[in-house]
């Protein structure tokens, strides 16, 4: 079934080579010569810059940004009403003004992937195939702005080539992009660059490319060439092909992505500390720091912002108790104690979050009494993010020595947070004397979050692989591999060793 009569009027006249051409040069590539002609020229021939949504004129040689309406200008001054869509390898009629489905196309399509899947030699998770009815193809032109997605949709899977050592690269790219807000942010073309009009260097930018990309429907692995460059260009302590750190780089990432964004952004009503980029607004939380003067009992209170929680693995140190403190450790005499080595998330959040003595060698000027006292510090959540990310301190170096720690930490897929925010915590005479109290009700709505990345590290210290588990749906796991992407389920997520664990807030608040 032909889409419109302008495309079929065009297929009378010029055949399908316009297309085959397209496909084959700039859409799916099949061979290493014309993906690097497709990363040379593949640009607006307007404002010459590589943008999403790029289109390439079915009559002439012309590429034109689809968000800037240049590829629309083009169209009215040359009369061009017909346009491929490079991401999606849809065709744009612009005089019907939508995209429009072509069965003969849509072949050639699936002909053109398959020989670029064939060329990159990687097996991939067959995506769920659709072969539209006679009803179903009258109700999308109808309904033209809907899509087909359905419970057991894979779209937004895609692999990731290695482009040599980065594997560390591809776990936290597929943890970011099945974010669901920074999802929706990237696909509704929220980002206005605020860099010079020729620039290359946003990687904002380039996230956005990355999003259109992995959402275009297209299963052939995606090759982060630019992402890699600019990662190497911004972040210079991880340019080169040796191993490097996950949790690195997602700092990394995330700092320059809060940098190159937060430009077009004020700065935050409710928080004077940071502006309200899509960074902040999804992954900025508030640590509270009170430190307890146990001379005077004053308590010194500070906030301050953070990306991820970072967690000790390694055995407790010895800990101060007294007869009313109750934590998983003291005895009843109030002295010294030491804990196990935790076993899950939970026990490594009350380690985080107890109160600790800072001892005789670490003593603070008490604001309060003016003298330098011992005193005790105590870590709880002010604000929580919308995501929050937790770092399992797998990787120990000390002078000369250096390990892994594998042991085993049970994580849930539904967390309560609670238990530690700073309103939780208990105060006696001014004195911080408990850390955590166990909700004895049904886990709180308001801070209640949901698992939806897992990334994995194998191997050792000196050699091992990163890999991902992300949630596409609600009992949708998925394990990206690299190029290689496979179906898991949930134990498969819940039995895997942990270093990042990403969770998601259930209930949103809204300013």
């Amino acid at each position: 079934m032909n889409g419109c009569p302008h495309l079929s009027a065009f297929k009378a006249s010029k055949g399908t080579a316009p297309f085959r051409i397209i496909h084959s040069n700039f859409v799916f590539c099949a061979t290493s010569e014309t993906r690097k002609r497709k990363a040379r020229i593949c640009l607006c021939h307007t404002c010459h810059e590589v943008k999403p949504r790029l289109h390439s004129c079915l009559y002439c040689v012309f590429f034109g940004c689809y968000g800037a309406k240049h590829i629309h200008e083009h169209a009215r001054a040359k009369k061009h009403n017909l346009a491929l869509d490079l991401t999606y390898g849809a065709v744009y009629c612009f005089s019907c003004k939508d995209y429009v489905y072509d069965r003969e196309l849509d072949e050639m399509n699936k002909e053109q992937e398959s020989l670029a899947s064939k060329s990159l030699g990687v097996k991939l998770y067959p995506l769920t195939p659709w072969d539209p009815t006679e009803t179903e193809i009258e109700l999308l032109h109808s309904h033209r702005k809907r899509r087909r997605v359905t419970g057991q949709s894979t779209i937004g899977l895609r692999g990731l080539i290695n482009l040599g050592n980065t594997c560390f690269m591809n776990c936290i790219v597929q943890a970011l992009v099945h974010t669901p807000l920074l999802r929706d942010f990237f696909l509704a073309d929220r980002h206005n660059c605020q860099m010079s009009e020729r620039s290359r260097q946003c990687l904002v930018c380039e996230m956005s490319r990355l999003f259109q990309e992995f959402y275009s429907g297209v299963r052939t692995p995606h090759i982060p060439y630019r992402l890699l460059h600019l990662v190497w260009t911004h972040a210079r302590h991880l340019a080169g092909y040796e191993q490097q750190d996950a949790h690195e780089f997602l700092i990394a990432a995330l700092d320059v992505l809060h940098q190159h964004c937060k430009g077009q952004n004020g700065i935050s009503s409710n928080n004077p500390h940071h502006c309200n980029c899509i960074i902040d607004q999804i992954f900025t939380g508030g640590l509270q720091s009170d430190v307890t003067c146990q001379s005077c009992n004053h308590v010194s209170t500070t906030i301050d912002p953070f990306w991820d929680i970072s967690l000790d693995l390694g055995p407790t140190e010895a800990i101060p108790t007294n007869s009313n403190y109750t934590g998983s450790g003291s005895d009843s005499n109030g002295s010294f104690a030491n804990l196990d080595e935790p076993t899950s998330l939970t026990m490594c959040l009350k380690r985080f979050t107890r109160p600790e003595h800072l001892g005789s060698s670490s003593k603070i000027k008490c604001s309060n009494c003016h003298s330098y006292q011992e005193s005790t510090k105590q870590l709880t959540m002010k604000k929580l993010p919308v995501v929050a990310c937790f770092h399992l301190k797998r990787f120990e170096h000390s002078t000369g020595y250096h390990k892994k720690i594998s042991t085993f930490v049970s994580f849930p897929e539904e967390l309560d947070m609670t238990p530690f925010m700073s309103s939780s915590r208990s105060n006696n005479n001014g004195f911080v004397n408990q850390v955590i109290q166990e909700s004895a009700t049904s886990l709180s709505s308001e801070n209640k979050y949901s698992l939806f990345a897992v990334v994995n590290h194998s191997g050792t210290i000196e050699s091992g692989h990163y890999t991902c588990f992300i949630r596409q749906h609600k009992d949708m796991w998925f394990k990206c591999d690299d190029h290689l992407i496979t179906k898991a389920n949930g134990m498969d997520v819940l039995n895997s060793e942990g270093y990042l664990l990403f969770y998601h807030k259930q209930i949103l608040e809204y300013e």
